[in-house]
């Protein structure tokens, strides 16, 4: 599998972002002329050298006098533009994103109305197309996006004085889904046009996915920083097909817990999205009857589920394993329709693929087939191999 790896030590802009995929090998005259041809303005590619780094710097040079659009005014140039269907898609979404952060920000529950000001002028459209055609000529299967340094201090906007990250840009991070940590440079180093870039491209990692290295490229950035200011992006064959993902362990072990409650706790833990939860017997000191407590959690729910644990159980602390990393299978959910002693019924069946799209295994909804087994008086196993079957026949 072939993965496309942003990694913003230094932050991440739109020029940042269109600079590290033409360095990455997207055709440089071809995205140039498409967004000469699609926004009034012109652009300069060049190399340069930030702290003896290589880097591709992006200039989008404008007219002297931009016009403040409204989110419709931005939707219709885009669309005026004739872009190919993929490229059109992702700038559309971008600015979409872009237009529902500030409108959460700004308590517009309508963003059709929304002015933008920086993001709405002629080089943030540049950006955004440049982008969205640079990356997606890069022939990837997938996105991925390590912590984004976004800088610290405070900067000046249309609105006012704002900590860094800006409003709109943290809500893009959340919506996103995106990591990101403070930097000791006293500027803004993610801006809202990178953040919803990465937040429409990228899944975002805490460690690079194994793999080997296929090509390598920088995006220069504007600010002369202690560091280079640069984008960074790898190409890299990863060495499964599987999807990397990160996580983290939460252990703790208690005594005098009943059974009931340790079951409670079970159901509570996982419909407050754990992924996984173990509960074993196990021996503390002077001989004392425990239970040995596990939870396989994502990052940004550990906190709210250490203290699910502490509350029912009566832990005084809860220990945190930090930043696992697994390959884990693509899941969907299907629903199959199939045959029980001459009677038609319907269950959910879980599909497992790799990243290429290769069945890996296919299995019944035991809820599903328990209803099932208890309709037709057939064993719930028979019910289950038969559900299986019919995904097969439908999925392989």
């Amino acid at each position: 599998m072939k993965a496309l790896i942003f990694n913003p030590f230094s932050g991440a802009s739109g020029d940042m972002i269109l600079g590290c995929a033409l360095d990455l090998g997207a055709d440089r005259k071809a995205i140039k002329e498409l967004i000469e041809a699609s926004v009034p303005v012109s652009v300069d590619i060049k190399e340069i050298f930030k702290k003896g780094i290589k880097a591709l710097d992006v200039r989008i040079k404008v007219p002297d006098k931009e016009p403040t659009r409204t989110y419709p005014e931005l939707v219709d140039v885009i669309k005026g533009a004739k872009l190919p269907t993929k490229v059109e898609e992702s700038a559309l979404d971008i600015f979409m994103k872009m237009a529902e952060a500030e409108a959460t920000v700004h308590g517009q529950p309508d963003h059709e109305n929304l002015h933008f000001h920086e993001v709405g002028q002629n080089d943030a459209l540049a950006d955004v197309i440049g982008s969205s055609a640079a990356i997606h000529a890069l022939n990837y299967d997938s996105v991925y996006c390590m912590p984004i340094n976004v800088g610290s201090g405070t900067i000046e906007c249309a609105h006012g004085t704002f900590p860094v990250p800006a409003p709109a840009t943290l809500e893009l991070l959340k919506r996103g889904k995106l990591y990101f940590r403070g930097g000791a440079e006293k500027k803004e180093l993610l801006t809202p046009t990178g953040a919803a870039i990465l937040a429409h491209f990228a899944r975002s990692v805490e460690t690079f996915p194994q793999g080997r290295v296929i090509s390598t490229g920088y995006g220069a950035g504007d600010s002369e920083l202690a560091g280079p200011n640069v984008l960074q992006g790898v190409l890299s064959k990863l060495d499964s097909c599987l999807i990397p993902d990160n996580f983290e362990v939460l252990e703790t072990n208690v005594d005098d817990v009943s059974g009931e409650v340790l079951g409670n706790l079970f159901e509570e833990l996982l419909a407050m999205g754990a992924r996984d939860v173990a509960i074993l017997p196990a021996t503390m000191k002077k001989g004392r009857p425990a239970h040995f407590i596990t939870v396989i959690a994502k990052p940004e729910d550990t906190a709210k589920l250490a203290r699910k644990i502490i509350i029912e159980t009566g832990s005084l602390g809860v220990r945190v394993i930090p930043s696992r990393h697994r390959l884990m299978a693509s899941r969907r959910i299907e629903s199959v329709k199939f045959e029980v002693e001459d009677q038609v019924y319907e269950a959910a069946v879980k599909i497992a693929r790799d990243s290429e799209g290769i069945l890996l295994n296919i299995s019944a909804e035991f809820e599903d087939c328990k209803k099932i087994a208890k309709t037709s008086g057939v064993p719930v196993k028979e019910v289950m191999r038969k559900a299986v079957e019919a995904a097969r026949r439908l999925f392989s």
